[in-house]
């Protein structure tokens, strides 16, 4: 069976200016079972240290917080642990790596950038 990975990237916060912004390479990603999956996420920011965050999507579903990680940070949701959903913090990228694929994690998966940790919050319903 084949896994589609679809993923896009925001920015979201109220000191969202010109300056703070992420990227992607268009297109969706698509592989089997088991395989891993590198979603990437490229970002520019005035901050001296931004947090990134990576969210899930399903259909019909709000976004569910999978990590976050900052130059002195890195947290996972209890749902997603690290041995499976994982991403490090570089220059400026945050590549999400998604290891022993399930047909579960098919789904859109959004990159977000905050100058702020508590930023994103709004979506831990």
């Amino acid at each position: 069976a084949l896994t589609g990975l679809s993923f896009w990237m925001f920015c979201s916060s109220t000191e969202c200016k010109g300056e703070e912004k992420v990227t992607q390479p268009p297109g969706d990603v698509i592989l089997t079972q088991g395989q891993t999956a590198t979603l990437k996420c490229t970002f520019s920011t005035t901050s001296s240290d931004p947090y990134l965050f990576w969210y899930k999507q399903e259909v019909n579903s709000y976004p569910k917080f999978i990590l976050t990680r900052s130059r002195y940070s890195a947290d996972n949701s209890p749902e997603f642990v690290k041995d499976r959903f994982d991403a490090e913090l570089k220059d400026s990228s945050v590549p999400l790596k998604i290891q022993d694929l399930h047909v579960s994690d098919s789904a859109v998966y959004y990159c977000a950038l905050s100058v702020s940790k508590n930023t994103f919050n709004l979506f831990d319903f």
